[in-house]
């Protein structure tokens, strides 16, 4: 593997669970633009989430099950953000680019 060639970890996991990676090089391909598009996707998912948070906090809700429901969307953006961070952090940053 030459230093033009990394693997990225990808936005989304396996059918079973473990981690998927792409090895990329100096341009990037159709899946690399696909992860982009669906790491732009996510984050954006969880800051919308994080403002109905504050919504539902901010209204004292009592209402168990959608606190239930809240709590594991947000463990779910949660991954999915730790996901892109990693992946991020992992990647040459290209010129131009942050």
């Amino acid at each position: 593997m030459t230093a033009q060639d990394e693997l990225r970890l990808l936005p989304w996991a396996g059918p079973d669970g473990k981690p998927c990676y792409l090895s990329t090089g100096a341009h990037g391909g159709y899946v690399s633009r696909l992860a982009d598009h669906i790491e732009a996707f996510q984050l954006g998912m969880a800051s919308q989430l994080l403002e109905h948070a504050r919504q539902v906090l901010d209204d004292d809700t009592e209402d168990l099950e959608e606190l239930y429901l809240l709590t594991g969307q947000l463990a779910s953006a949660l991954r999915d953000v730790l996901r892109v961070a990693t992946s991020r952090e992992c990647r040459p940053v290209a010129p131009g680019h942050r």
